[in-house]
């Protein structure tokens, strides 16, 4: 938890005890339902906490802010982010049940109360957002196919209404022709974990580039 407390000095009680709790729920639900590698579980916050948090860093959302999470897995950036920003609204998809399992469970126990969490396909929501979010999914040209009609016009944030992925490693090729923005996270976070490590802003104008 201290690696959370480092980077954000400034949550209050409420927000710390949700993030404090985080760490022995995923222990306790990954010993029945493997959502996180056991290596990584030895680097929980890090890893999946303050990296999922590697949003926030890049863009602070307004209040009444709608974010969808695609392919949320364990939960991930979706429960770290909702915690963060409870003005905001998450809705947390995955087609995988028993991941789903967890990440209701885990809403549930932290009292978690600005998240809809479901098993769906991000083809299948009927709704739009002003923000998609997502951690190491697909291939952006996929996952643009995937959310291209779920973002709305309606523009509040300080960054355009689009895509924002956490991604990793040489991009050139992935995103192509599109104008991305595109933030290091070593810039906010001095831990060798973060030195490839990168948060990928696709404003929605950039969808249709191919």
């Amino acid at each position: 938890m201290e690696i959370i407390s480092k980077y954000f000095p400034d949550l209050t009680k409420h927000q710390l005890h949700q993030f404090g709790q985080l760490g022995d729920l995923y222990k306790e639900w990954n010993t029945q339902i493997n959502v996180i590698s056991r290596k990584d579980m030895d680097h929980f916050y890090e890893r999946h906490v303050l990296h999922s948090l590697g949003l926030a860093k890049v863009m602070e959302f307004e209040d009444n802010s709608s974010i969808l999470d695609v392919g949320t897995g364990g939960g991930f950036p979706g429960i770290p982010l909702a915690i963060m920003f409870p003005d905001s609204f998450f809705h947390l998809i995955d087609s995988i049940g028993k991941k789903i399992t967890v990440v209701k469970e885990v809403a549930e126990a932290i009292e978690l109360d600005n998240v809809k969490i479901e098993q769906l396909r991000a083809e299948d929501s009927t709704y739009q957002y002003d923000f998609v979010v997502s951690r190491a999914v697909t291939q952006m040209p996929k996952f643009v196919g995937w959310v291209r009609n779920k973002i709305s016009k309606k523009q509040f944030n300080d960054l355009p209404n689009g895509i924002l992925a956490l991604k990793g490693g040489d991009l050139g090729e992935e995103l192509g022709a599109y104008g991305a923005n595109i933030y290091e996270l070593k810039k906010y976070f001095t831990e060798d974990f973060f030195k490839t490590k990168k948060v990928v802003h696709l404003p929605k104008k950039e969808f249709f580039r191919r």
